[in-house]
């Protein structure tokens, strides 16, 4: 590219790097490596991709050591510190695109994986907390719903734990539906007073396997001891309603781990023929955005902590990106594919894929070509 139209070079790097932390898309950073190789090596240089997407995810703030942490680059024969360095930012930049692309989507989803356990269950497995993902109240004519035990004190608590559907996911909102039963007299709607939700990851990889966590059990008053929380939220009053109630974070929360607890925090509806207090729920939502499929969350059986992972993809690019096209398959969709294209190869032979691209057919890339060999 000729320098006449070259802004980096007219505003200087400060400006410019100011510039380019706030664009609100990170696939239109992945557009300007593509424009000219002077752009793709300030851009790598001066850790662009990483400003991003700290800028669109601040959560990821407290990732992203161990993101530099456990990326490890051979040693090269002969090889200067400024040769180093650069196969280090370049790696680097390929992990901020690919997290920020992943975790900036604003299609949201359904969230939740698997029903783990329950605090107490009055009848196993009839009223198992399993209930909870199903949406309706009622299946095959059976009501579908959770049961806590009764209790006479109406303060007493209860707890849901659930597996999301990525060990990394930003959550927007949880909806909660208190059951309604139908079959008792006058219809009484088993409430909690209030729900606070946690978010955190096992303190080992192998605790989610142990007999703690058996959905047969009908208690368990150690599981909160397995699990570091890295989120609570604040608590949201509940209404008594049978109607699902959408409660929205104060702000995006990224769970690192992939765990939810719902807190249910008293109870309001007493059950007629014993006389003790119950908490009933018929559905749990769980609504965000799951991380792409390159990173991985990894606990350390030593210390407990949980440390960010980045395996990149290794099938071609039209399979192992087909999670980033939408359902309708339009312009759109192929715009953020071609996008997501570009940051997995690096930005190398874009004119390959565009042009392949233009003519509908599918992108060849030869994964032996140099990033670096771009147009100027």
């Amino acid at each position: 590219m000729d320098n006449v139209g070259d802004f980096v070079q007219y505003l200087g790097p400060d400006m410019s790097i100011k510039i380019l932390t706030h664009l609100d898309d990170p696939s239109d950073l992945v557009r300007v490596c593509a424009a000219s190789s002077s752009w793709h090596r300030f851009v790598i240089e001066n850790n662009i991709s990483k400003h991003l997407c700290l800028r669109l995810v601040p959560e990821v703030l407290g990732l992203a050591r161990f993101i530099e942490g456990n990326i490890m680059i051979k040693p090269l024969k002969d090889a200067s510190n400024t040769s180093a360095e650069w196969e280090r930012n370049k790696i680097n930049h390929r992990v901020y695109a690919f997290l920020a692309r992943g975790l900036s989507s604003t299609i949201e989803k359904s969230c939740l994986s698997e029903a783990i356990c329950a605090s107490s269950t009055d009848n196993y497995p009839e009223e198992s907390m399993q209930n909870t993902l199903e949406p309706r109240d009622r299946v095959e004519r059976r009501a579908s719903y959770w049961s806590s035990k009764g209790q006479s004190d109406p303060e007493v608590p209860e707890t849901l734990l659930y597996r999301l559907a990525s060990k990394l996911c930003v959550v927007t909102e949880i909806h909660v539906q208190p059951f309604q039963a139908y079959f008792q007299f006058g219809f009484p709607i088993y409430s909690a007073k209030a729900v606070r939700f946690r978010m955190g990851h096992p303190k080992s990889p192998m605790e989610m396997d142990s007999e703690a966590f058996d959905k047969s059990q009908t208690g368990s008053e150690s599981a909160d001891g397995n699990f570091v929380w890295t989120y609570t939220s604040p608590e949201f009053p509940m209404v008594q309603e049978n109607c699902l109630q959408k409660l929205k974070l104060p702000e995006p929360v990224l769970c690192i781990g992939g765990i939810l607890q719902v807190e249910l925090l008293g109870r309001v509806q007493r059950q007629e023929m014993d006389g003790l207090f119950y908490i009933c729920v018929s559905h749990v939502k769980v609504l965000g955005r799951p991380l792409l499929s390159p990173f991985d969350v990894e606990i350390d059986d030593a210390s407990g902590k949980c440390a960010l992972k980045y395996r990149p993809i290794a099938e071609g690019p039209e399979s192992s990106l087909s999670s980033a096209k939408d359902e309708d398959g339009g312009p759109h969709s192929r715009l953020r594919t071609l996008s997501a294209m570009l940051m997995l190869r690096g930005v190398r032979s874009w004119e390959q894929i565009i042009l392949s691209r233009i003519r509908g057919a599918g992108a060849s890339v030869d994964s032996n070509e140099s990033e670096d060999e771009l147009p100027a």
